[in-house]
C-alpha cells in the first residue's frame, strides 16, 4: 500500500508539473499579447504626438513664409538700388585696379634694376675685399722680413 502511495504521489506531481508548463505558457502568451499591444498603443501615441508637432510646426513655417514673402518684395527695390552702386564701385575699381597693376609692374622694373645695381656693388665689394686681404698679406710677409732683420741685427750686435 505505501508503495502504491508512492507512485500515486508521483502521477500526481508530474501531472500537476504538466499542469504548471500549460499554465505557464498560456499566461506568457498573455502577457507578451498584453507587452505587444502596450508597445503599439505606445507607438501610435507617438505618431499622434509627432504629427500633431509637424501640423504646427507647418502651421507656423506657412506664416512665417508669408512674413519672408513680404519682407523679400519690399527688399527687392533696396537690394535693386544697392546693385547698382555696387556696379558703379565695381567700375571705379576696376579703373584703379588696373593703374595699381601698371604701378606694380614699374615698381618691379625699378626694383630688377636695383638688384642689378647691388649685384654689381657686391662684385666690386668682394674685388676690393680681396684686394685688401692681399694687401694685408703682403704687410705681414713684410713684417715678418722687418723682424727677421731685427732679430738677425740684434744677433751681429751681441757676438
Amino acid at each position: 500500500m505505501n508503495r502504491l502511495l508512492q507512485y500515486f504521489n508521483l502521477c500526481g506531481v508530474v501531472a500537476l508539473a504538466i499542469l504548471c508548463i500549460v499554465q505557464w505558457r498560456s499566461n506568457r502568451q498573455v502577457n507578451l499579447e498584453a507587452f505587444g499591444l502596450t508597445k503599439i498603443r505606445l507607438e501610435q501615441q507617438e505618431k499622434i504626438s509627432a504629427q500633431e508637432k509637424s501640423l504646427k510646426g507647418c502651421t507656423q513655417d506657412l506664416d512665417s513664409f508669408r512674413e519672408q514673402l513680404t519682407r523679400a518684395s519690399s527688399t527687392l527695390k533696396e537690394i535693386e538700388n544697392k546693385l547698382a552702386t555696387a556696379e558703379r564701385d565695381n567700375r571705379q575699381l576696376s579703373a584703379e585696379r588696373d593703374q595699381l597693376k601698371t604701378n606694380v609692374a614699374n615698381w618691379t622694373a625699378a626694383a630688377a634694376a636695383r638688384d642689378e645695381q647691388l649685384k654689381i656693388a657686391n662684385t666690386e665689394l668682394q674685388k676690393l675685399g680681396q684686394e685688401r686681404n692681399d694687401a694685408v698679406t703682403k704687410f705681414n710677409e713684410l713684417a715678418g722680413k722687418y723682424n727677421k732683420v731685427v732679430s738677425d741685427l740684434n744677433e751681429a750686435r751681441a757676438k
